[in-house]
């Protein structure tokens, strides 16, 4: 048995280099775990066997805890079976293996340590091998590549590395997916509003979705006017801020391409105020509003609700802003406002627009899984829309635009008819009777009314469950969507 530093690696760069590494450490912890299976319990649930510099101790480590998570015992005689006919023991005598481990134990105790130093020494090798492969990489000029691309592709590799423990990047057994499903099952169980995601804010939209659940791409979509950036910033600062019941705040980080910082905290506070956000971007306020908006800014100051607006900024710009985000502080929610405002990958080379929305959709999607977050990402429709009677949003209006609805996991349409009628008023036709024409004033004056402050999220692709549309209400001047509740149940400033 040895420790200390071997001399490996197939690169040359890395040939006369020693590679972190502590044999010793991953004997006297095998043998550990051999002489006592409860000590399992006391290690890193991080520790896997990939971690481990000699394969068949990583081998054997698995084993180890395979037969463990059984409630079966496991020591030379019991692990020696499955290992017979092993390719990879055929130069060992595997049963007198497992006896030295137990027999040159050191200590017991000292096993959670010898655990937390193979996994270190893990990732010494691999923060040598990604600083070695980009030190290769930056010395030789690449068209294809550029040093903007190698720096966010570096720092994807540390993000996961970082995240060794969450980040699958291989094949799965299927016990540990369905150890995941059940969990989150679980969690939906428990929580009394069913939720296993994000909570959206809005009942009707958590009953359909659970909330917004990690690794999905949700697309938010709707002509403009339809009011998708507000109903965005309700779910991004209802996520930030909850206070119900099992519902826990998540750190958001919302990507505004199109308004500034300073107008989507406007939109946040006349939600939050019930002041009208013309009244507060014109300053038309008394002495009491005043006090209330410095008394609601003080209350949600410290939200953890991050806002970037910078214009352009390409989709691989905002992984590497996302990633650093969830390192340094965690990440619950990522927003995108709008999609069709982010640059391609930087490095990308598209042949037309088409081709690079599909590029960052596929990003997106790429991010959401990665992070292993929702990610919420606004999109425009086309003006088909508008030549059509009925301007409802369908899916064929977003085939228009490469793959996104390809990529996405759910997809929402924002529809709020008022809109459309509210710009429709009829007028009086040359030949038409006045009569005629009260007549059809009537019906769009009764049609306007029962539509008013009313708005339909169209739920046209979820990849998990059902479709159909939930109608929450809308109040314009606060830019906010509540859950559809009668008009004698409105608070008196709605």
């Amino acid at each position: 048995m040895s420790d200390g530093y071997i001399q490996t690696g197939s690169s040359s760069n890395l040939a006369d280099r020693p590679l972190p590494q502590n044999i010793e450490a991953e004997q006297d912890l095998l043998g550990a775990l051999l002489s006592d299976n409860e000590i399992f319990d006391r290690i890193p649930d991080n520790l896997d066997e990939s971690h481990f510099v000699n394969p068949l101790n990583g081998r054997i480590f698995a084993a180890i805890r395979r037969l463990h998570s059984k409630g079966q015992l496991a020591n030379p005689v019991t692990l020696k079976s499955y290992f017979i006919g092993d390719q990879g023991f055929d130069d060992i005598d595997i049963e007198t293996y497992l006896r030295e481990l137990m027999d040159n134990v050191t200590s017991l105790s000292e096993a959670p340590h010898y655990a937390t130093d193979i996994y270190q020494c893990f990732l010494r090798r691999k923060l040598i091998l990604i600083a070695d492969e980009t030190i290769s990489r930056s010395r030789t000029a690449n068209l294809d590549i550029n040093a903007e691309t190698l720096i966010e592709e570096t720092e994807q590799e540390l993000f996961q590395l970082a995240e060794n423990d969450k980040v699958s990047t291989g094949l799965l057994p299927l016990h540990q997916a369905l150890t995941s499903a059940i969990k989150r099952t679980e969690a939906a169980h428990k929580n009394s509003g069913h939720i296993s995601g994000v909570s959206t804010g809005l009942t009707g939209l958590n009953n359909y979705l659970g909330g917004l659940q990690p690794s999905d791409l949700i697309i938010l979509a709707g002509r403009p006017g339809m009011g998708k950036t507000a109903l965005a910033t309700n779910i991004a600062f209802h996520a930030a801020t909850t206070t119900r019941t099992d519902e826990k705040p998540q750190y958001v980080a919302f990507f505004s391409l199109e308004m500034s910082s300073e107008q989507l905290a406007n939109r946040i506070l006349s939600s939050e105020t019930g002041i009208p956000s013309d009244d507060l971007r014109l300053g038309r306020i008394n002495p009491a509003q005043f006090n209330d908006i410095i008394r609601t800014s003080n209350a949600i100051e410290n939200a953890p609700f991050y806002i970037d607006d910078t214009p352009g900024i390409s989709v691989s710009q905002l992984a590497s802003r996302a990633r650093r985000l969830k390192r340094t502080h965690g990440l619950g929610l990522l927003v995108v406002d709008y999609l069709q405002l982010l640059s391609a990958p930087l490095g990308t080379k598209t042949e037309n627009r088409v081709q690079e929305i599909s590029s960052i959709s596929r990003t997106l999607k790429n991010i959401a899984k990665e992070l292993d977050i929702p990610v919420l990402a606004l999109s425009q429709l086309s003006r088909a829309v508008e030549q059509r009677e009925d301007k409802r949003p369908n899916l064929s209006d977003l085939r228009e635009s490469g793959s996104i609805e390809q990529d996405a996991d759910v997809v929402l349409f924002v529809y709020r008819e008022e809109y459309y009628l509210s710009k429709s008023e009829p007028e009086q036709k040359p030949e038409e009777s006045l009569d005629t024409y009260q007549i059809r004033h009537n019906r769009w004056v009764e049609k306007s009314e029962k539509v008013q402050g009313k708005a339909e999220v169209i739920i046209a692709k979820q990849r998990h469950g059902s479709t159909g549309v939930v109608t929450p209400n809308f109040i314009g001047k606060f830019t906010k969507f509540t859950d559809a509740v009668a008009e004698d149940h409105l608070p008196e400033r709605f």
